[in-house]
């Protein structure tokens, strides 16, 4: 048992070596805008802000544009994020989804595997600081209403979310519509793993506002 302890111990440092080593980090905007701010803040670990707000100051920001160029590499990288996964190769998860929160650090998924592979390599300070981020950004779209109707539903700032949301409580999406009753809502009918039908809505507002910006609507 001791030498089962010993290889363990030997491997677990070898593979937190190997990750410090790369050198890999978040790349803060050099903006001088709100959305900036607040990542600079959160990569420092100073995670107790305001996260609707935070979300929101993204949409607002030059770096929203810049991520919206940044699409297609942002989905490789996120391809990439769970080729690694099966294969648990710790070092490359870390650097892609660094790279992934490069370019949108509202990324609930990138901060989700993250920590989880913070955890899985004992570094229980940055696990926790993810953890503490992806929560957050969570907490500031459920927290906000119940996802029972239009006139109380979650509000997110990027369609995205809302898959990520939907992958969270364990349901697969049958049906998508856009609905008025009480504000402008994605309508999600979903079927969950016990085989029940449900549906979320999604107040979109700020979706719409992101797409203005683009120039898309």
């Amino acid at each position: 048992m001791k030498l089962n302890f010993i290889l363990a111990f030997a491997v677990l440092l070898k593979a937190t070596v190997i990750v410090a080593q790369s050198g890999i980090e978040v790349k803060v905007p050099v903006l001088t805008d709100k959305y900036s701010a607040f990542v600079k803040q959160l990569e420092a670990g100073q995670t107790d802000i305001n996260y609707k707000e935070f979300r929101e100051s993204f949409i607002e920001s030059e770096q929203f544009i810049i991520a919206s160029g940044k699409s297609m590499e942002y989905d490789s990288l996120e391809n990439v994020m769970y080729e690694k996964m099966k294969i648990k190769d710790y070092q490359a998860l870390i650097i892609v989804t660094k790279q992934m929160l490069s370019i949108d650090y509202t990324s609930m998924i990138a901060h989700k595997i993250l920590r989880q592979t913070y955890g899985y390599l004992g570094d229980s300070l940055n696990a926790k600081k993810y953890k503490t981020i992806q929560f957050g950004l969570l907490n500031s779209i459920v927290k906000n209403g119940d996802g029972k109707s239009c006139a109380t539903a979650w509000p997110v700032i990027q369609v995205k979310e809302e898959y990520f949301i939907l992958q969270m409580v364990g349901a697969a999406l049958q049906k998508q519509s856009i609905d008025h009753t009480g504000g402008v809502c994605d309508k999600m009918d979903v079927k969950t793993e016990e085989g029940e039908n449900k549906t979320y809505y999604f107040e979109i507002t700020m979706v719409f506002e992101g797409y203005k910006k683009l120039g898309l609507k």
